[in-house]
């Protein structure tokens, strides 16, 4: 008999955009014994675009593979998931559906059943891509939105191993998280839902964890403010350079760094792109109140994604071996998939 978990359990969902304190707010939440938040590996961002590879999942075949690759994807996470052993079969006979969605739920929960914790947390940001899907499975989320001054992202990306590096990149795809999430809060009840900025989140830590708690109906620990003792902030923070902060107190003043860091002109081009968001999210444009914007012909966009792959290539380079060496086993793995995983498995 399939065992129903999903009654059992609260989902929190934290939305947005990386680089805007995610972390930091996930080993926060972490502290408290009613939530387990374990690093994610993206589970849905990474084998949504492949699952055309397993073919048919109502195949018993097709559906377990998917299992056992998802399983090992976690397994050899950069940031290890610690108290587990997930068990393919037993994730395959308690699954409702066979969906990679209900792969994502299952394995969260019984990350969360292990560690004695009620309520699993996901800080996927890019999950915002499947928000609907999440409402036709019935998982009803408690989502946290978490946001910061693009201008600030764009800086952290620039220097981060991930994401967009070339500035126009950095400004269209900041808008559109940001534009995203709050289009898709509007039809969520203020119950199942928490807007804050990195910038609050830093300056009044304790206010907002505690506002968390109440919608949560869970009491707050004021070891939420001493995340950085706790191993799974020192487990991530040596885990990669960009997470090295967690092992910190909050840095307070950890804002408006773009103002020092990014030239004038990288400025100007992101408030030309994505002015409209930074004032829909209260942040005043240095440049470019009165309404005037750039003007960027197709040949200028067409060089920004030139060297927007060069810059990638760049910061590669720059990043540390034992970052791309914690990486590699979860890009091997993908690859093999995509290079050698034969489609319709059932019809084998």
């Amino acid at each position: 008999m399939k065992r129903n978990m999903k009654q059992d359990f609260k989902y929190i969902q934290i939305i947005g955009t990386q680089r805007s304190g995610s972390n930091l707010l996930r080993v926060m939440l972490n502290q408290l014994p009613e939530i387990a938040a374990p690093h994610p590996p993206h589970i849905l961002q990474n084998f949504m675009p492949i699952i055309d590879k397993y073919g048919d999942l109502e195949n018993d075949a097709n559906f377990l593979e998917l299992i056992k690759d998802v399983c090992r994807f976690v397994e050899i996470n950069p940031v290890p998931w610690t108290g587990i052993d997930l068990n393919p079969i037993d994730i395959f006979s308690r699954s409702n559906n066979r969906t990679i969605f209900e792969i994502f739920r299952l394995i969260y929960e019984i990350y969360a059943g292990k560690h004695n914790a009620s309520i699993w947390c996901c800080k996927s940001m890019a999950n915002i891509d499947f928000a609907s899907k999440f409402e036709d499975f019935d998982f009803n989320p408690f989502y946290i939105y978490l946001f910061r001054d693009g201008r600030d992202v764009a800086l952290s990306f620039k220097n981060a191993i991930v994401g967009e590096k070339h500035i126009y990149h950095l400004a269209r795809k900041w808008k559109q998280d940001q534009d995203m999430s709050l289009d898709f809060l509007e039809k969520i009840d203020e119950d199942s839902k928490y807007i804050l900025s990195y910038e609050g989140l830093i300056e009044s830590p304790e206010f907002h964890l505690k506002q968390i708690c109440d919608k949560l109906n869970i009491n707050f620990d004021r070891r939420m403010l001493v995340y950085y003792n706790s191993d799974e902030s020192k487990s991530t923070a040596i885990s990669g350079e960009m997470w090295a902060n967690l092992q910190k107190p909050i840095i307070k003043d950890n804002t408006k760094k773009y103002r020092k860091e990014l030239d004038i002109e990288e400025i100007k081009l992101f408030e030309s792109v994505a002015k409209t968001t930074l004032r829909r999210l209260g942040y005043l444009p240095d440049f470019f109140r009165n309404g005037f914007e750039l003007k960027l012909s197709q040949e200028q966009i067409d060089f920004y994604k030139i060297e927007n792959e060069r810059l990638k290539l760049e910061a590669k380079k720059r990043t540390k071996k034992s970052d791309l060496e914690k990486r590699k086993p979860q890009a091997d793995y993908l690859h093999e998939i995509k290079s050698n995983r034969l489609v319709n498995l059932s019809y084998l």
